[in-house]
C-alpha cells in the first residue's frame, strides 16, 4: 500500500514523495551494543544506540549496523544483551550532509528470533470445529501388504496388424 505525500518545491514543479509501507525484516544474533549517544536538536532531545548484527548472508556470516533511534527504541533494545537472537523491523533513511550522502537503517521493532517482528507477541490459538474427525493415521509397525509383481514384457498385448500407430 502506497500513500502520496505532496512536497512543496521552491520552483514551478511539483514533487511527489511516496512512503512505501512495506517492512524489511532481518533475523540475526546481537554481536555488538555500542554507547548510547544523547543529545539536543531543533525538534528537542533525542537518544540513539547503534548496535551490530550478525546474520548469514548465504554460507557466510554478514554483519549490519542498525540504529535504535528514540528512547522507546532504546528501551526495547535493552531487553537484549550480547549474543541474543533476534528479528529486526526497520526501515531505510539517507540524509545529505556537505554534498556527501549517509545511510541509516533505523530499527522500529525487535523481537525474540522465531517470533514475527511486524505481529503480536501472542497468536490466539484456533479450535476444530464441531464434528471435526482427524484423518486416520498410518500404522508404520504393521506387516507390509503383499504387491502385485511388476508386469514384464511377456505381459504386453501382441501386435495387432490393423493399428498402424508408430508407438
Amino acid at each position: 500500500m502506497t500513500s502520496l505525500l505532496r512536497a512543496r518545491a521552491p520552483s514551478r514543479f511539483n514533487f511527489y514523495k511516496t512512503k512505501n509501507i512495506m517492512a524489511l525484516e532481518i533475523e540475526g544474533r546481537i554481536k555488538q551494543k555500542l554507547a548510547k549517544q544523547s543529545g539536543q536538536g531543533a525538534k528537542g532531545s533525542w537518544t540513539k544506540q547503534d548496535f551490530v548484527l550478525e546474520y548469514q548472508d548465504g554460507n557466510y556470516p554478514a554483519d549490519v549496523c542498525l540504529t535504535a533511534f528514540g528512547n522507546d527504541k532504546v528501551a526495547d533494545l535493552d531487553k537484549y544483551q550480547v549474543g541474543d537472537s533476534v528479528k529486526v523491523a526497520f526501515n531505510l533513511r539517507a540524509r545529505e550532509y556537505n554534498g556527501r550522502w549517509y545511510n541509516d537503517v533505523r530499527v522500529w521493532r525487535i523481537a525474540p528470533a522465531g517470533q514475527s517482528a511486524s505481529a503480536p507477541a501472542q497468536q490466539q490459538a484456533y479450535q476444530a470445529p464441531q464434528n471435526y474427525s482427524p484423518a486416520p493415521q498410518p500404522n508404520y509397525g504393521a506387516q507390509p501388504q503383499q504387491q502385485a509383481p511388476a508386469p514384464t514384457i511377456d505381459d504386453l498385448p501382441a501386435d495387432d496388424p490393423s493399428n498402424d500407430l508408430p508407438f
